[in-house]
């Protein structure tokens, strides 16, 4: 079965740095856009950054500038940079597609990964 799986998350002082990666595995036929998104406990799901399939990307405003989101379609694979972090950015991050298709049932569907908590100290 298809599968995003997350790694990268951990603890990190304010104004550090962390580097978030999202594999997709599985018999993959074909991965379309992808993002990051974050939750914060008691607060909804919001949106972070996202990346098309031909690299086109969009940020959050509150992250511009200071977030990157990148991908390596070989490895079917997207990456988080985050520079400058800041408290209430602690969350649990989780990466998303909207359409990945398995090679071996032909199907489509929107995937999540597991998430990986982000934890930045003041």
């Amino acid at each position: 079965q298809v599968q995003l799986v997350e790694s990268g998350g951990g603890l990190v002082q304010a104004g550090g740095s962390l580097r978030l990666s999202c594999a997709a595995s599985g018999r993959i036929l074909s991965i379309n856009d992808m993002g990051w998104y974050r939750q914060a406990p008691g607060k909804q799901r919001e949106l972070v950054a996202t990346i098309t399939s031909g690299g086109s990307t969009n940020y959050a405003t509150s992250v511009k500038g200071r977030f990157a989101i990148s991908r390596d379609n070989a490895k079917n694979t997207v990456y988080l940079q985050m520079n400058s972090l800041k408290p209430d950015e602690t969350a649990v991050y989780y990466c998303n597609t909207d359409r990945v298709c398995d090679r071996a049932t032909l199907r489509c569907f929107a995937r999540w990964g597991q998430g990986t908590q982000v934890t930045v100290s003041s």
